[in-house]
């Protein structure tokens, strides 16, 4: 080996843990904890794939079991779950999630919101009533109520909730959803952490649990980083590589 072949090799020894933090700073996202809560007609686990996508890149997740009784109640779970994190968060909502997403995402904790075919009113703003606005899903027409508790059918839950699923996947997950108290389903909300917080959503295109125009709107109105996904009301299910993709971005933010 030649002196100036040395000299190049040895230049490019020294470089290499150099390229390599860089590389490593490229990737690593800057927030390194997420808080999850889902929707109506499910539970915690219904992140269970998303999460395991990023603890893969070394991100702290953690999913809230939404009591699914009143929105202050849901607000508290999330509230206490940011509390629990050990640094800056990014807040993750699914369907009616979005609600507490837009609510407690004011934490000073919170960095960044990602909403996933979810709920995103503004502040006091009737969601049922901008709903009306678009044509009703079918999957309204399946819920089923046992006085003050409602969940879906068994029927509407495979076809309109999770219709991109393989059934018995669906049939499992219908068997672990959660029942929602009627009244949550009225509630609004006193903030609008969208409007100060950078913002990410993840739009349904074959949904028929919300509409997807409704999605679209709110995504733009928000003026949100947004993602379409061919998927049913679960493309965090269905699609979770999508998902977590988008919730990367969202930590490196």
């Amino acid at each position: 080996m030649n002196r100036r072949t040395l000299i190049g090799a040895v230049a490019a020894s020294a470089a290499l843990p150099l390229l390599t933090r860089v590389a490593s700073a490229q990737t690593s996202p800057k927030t390194r904890n997420v808080v999850f809560v889902h929707g109506l007609f499910a539970d915690g686990s219904c992140w269970s794939k998303v999460i395991a996508r990023l603890q893969q890149k070394g991100v702290n997740c953690t999913s809230v079991q939404n009591p699914l009784t009143s929105l202050h109640e849901a607000s508290e779970a999330a509230r206490r779950a940011i509390a629990a994190q050990p640094g800056p968060t990014v807040l993750v909502g699914h369907s009616f999630s979005g609600m507490i997403v837009s609510e407690v995402g004011v934490d000073p904790k919170v960095t960044a919101l990602v909403y996933v075919a979810a709920r995103a009113p503004d502040a006091g703003e009737d969601y049922t009533a901008l709903a009306k606005n678009y044509p009703t899903p079918p999957a309204t027409a399946g819920i089923v109520f046992n006085d003050d508790w409602g969940q879906l059918s068994e029927a509407a839950f495979l076809r309109d909730f999770a219709g991109d699923l393989p059934p018995e996947e669906a049939r499992v997950l219908y068997a672990v959803q959660q029942p929602f108290k009627r009244a949550l389903t009225t509630e609004k909300t006193t903030n609008a952490a969208w409007r100060t917080k950078p913002t990410f959503y993840a739009v349904s295109s074959q949904d028929r649990t919300i509409n997807p125009d409704l999605e679209r709107f709110m995504a733009k109105r928000m003026g949100a980083k947004t993602i379409e996904i061919e998927a049913s009301h679960l493309g965090l299910i269905s699609h979770p590589d999508a998902v977590a993709s988008l919730i990367l971005q969202a930590l490196n933010v």
